[in-house]
């Protein structure tokens, strides 16, 4: 079973919610990202099913090149009500020859000519393995080629990954050799655990990239067992640094997604912490032409693409948006230097008939503000004198009573 891309009717008119990334027409603007829901042909075929618009292999590499992940090799960070906010990884790149897996990418184009299909391609800093490694995933038919400059654990422990996409001429460099030797568009993944990353897209775009994908995960250590001491995920009592990934992490792609759109002109897929249509949003708004989707699948499953499509569709229709085309970048021109910013005084303002007089704000005024809200008669009230406008009383609110 294929999906069409979905069309909303409304007074004659159409709500279109495909979209274009370097020339290619995906049905919908959600991808499966690199990674565990992308490790195999028969789940991209499951994924495609359900209604994604597109995948990315789970990254491939020269078949010399030996690949052995630890067990186990997952950990997360869980809220106070068991949800879980943040995801660690110390799984590698794919483990499965590369015949099979051209093999499975001719079959899915064939089974799903209207599906995106790209490959991601990983190898050693030498340009004839690069070379030779995007034209085989090329000629086999994928869509484009992802090359993966990003993972931070394991892989740059081999000069791979990260450790090419922290180096500003490396990744100009391979960019340039796999664009010798491939018509097909190359999108460069890149690390967020740099410094700076606008000078790392730009050296994509300096050696021909055709597109960005950011973000990769974030290098992290995600805990330690109080009791045994030792760190997680434990592997026979010891661990390493892995990538960081989850709703945790959306804060820092929005922001590397927004400094690469004001900065370069290429094409985007926004990648991090997207667990609903509203996060797709807010990439999109940011300059994302599509977004790329992992942790929350392995979470959930492939079918939250239904909530995913109808709830971007139900908010187009709501908003009187017709393609995603009049979504993306518009918040851009809002985000500005700290010095540009409105200094003008604001002063809390409080609605009784909401507050339940939990005191948890009049608590952290005092420890971590201005000590600007008390009780009085019965009734919340706010000194305009000492309130300052921070926000962290209306942020602390379980009831919204408080706003700026």
């Amino acid at each position: 079973m294929q999906m069409e891309p979905i069309l909303y009717e409304k007074n004659s008119k159409c709500i279109d919610i495909s979209t274009e990334f370097c020339g290619i027409k995906f049905p919908n603007p959600f991808v499966l990202a690199s990674g565990p829901p992308t490790a195999y042909g028969t789940m991209i075929k499951r994924a495609f099913d359900m209604g994604w618009g597109g995948a990315v292999l789970k990254t491939l590499k020269p078949d010399n090149m030996n690949i052995v992940d630890v067990k186990p090799r997952f950990n997360v960070i869980r809220g106070n009500h068991g949800e879980i906010v943040g995801f660690q990884n110390i799984e590698l790149v794919s483990k499965r020859p590369l015949t099979i897996w051209l093999k499975e990418i001719e079959e899915i184009k064939i089974q799903y000519p209207n599906r995106i299909l790209i490959g991601s391609i990983m190898a050693e800093a030498d340009k004839k393995e690069w070379q030779e490694l995007a034209k085989k995933v090329a000629d086999s038919g994928v869509d484009a080629l992802e090359l993966n400059f990003s993972c931070p654990h394991g892989m740059p422990e081999m000069g791979v990954g990260a450790a090419i996409g922290q180096n500003a001429k490396m990744t100009s460099e391979l960019t340039e050799w796999v664009k010798q030797v491939v018509n097909i568009p190359v999108i460069v993944k890149l690390t967020p655990n740099v410094t700076d990353i606008i000078s790392i897209a730009k050296a994509a775009q300096n050696g021909g990239a055709d597109g960005i994908s950011a973000i990769n995960t974030v290098q992290c250590l995600i805990g330690i067992n109080l009791d045994t001491m030792e760190p997680l995920p434990s592997v026979d009592g010891y661990s390493t640094y892995g990538g960081y990934s989850g709703l945790a992490v959306k804060p820092i792609g929005l922001r590397a997604v927004s400094q690469i759109a004001k900065s370069i002109n290429l094409p985007i897929f926004g990648i991090g912490g997207i667990s609903s249509w509203e996060h797709a949003v807010e990439y999109m708004l940011l300059g994302a032409s599509a977004v790329q989707v992992c942790t929350a699948v392995m979470i959930e499953g492939y079918d939250i693409i239904i909530n995913f499509i109808e709830g971007l569709e139900r908010y187009m229709r709501n908003k009187n948006i017709k393609k995603i085309t009049e979504i993306k970048g518009k918040s851009l021109n809002r985000i500005k230097d700290h010095s540009a910013l409105s200094i003008v005084k604001k002063v809390v303002q409080i609605n009784n008939k909401l507050c339940i007089q939990c005191g948890k704000c009049v608590k952290v005024c005092g420890d971590a503000g201005y000590d600007a809200l008390k009780f009085k008669n019965g009734q919340l009230v706010v000194d305009a004198e000492k309130c300052d406008g921070c926000s962290l009383c209306t942020i602390i609110c379980p009831k919204r009573a408080l706003t700026l």
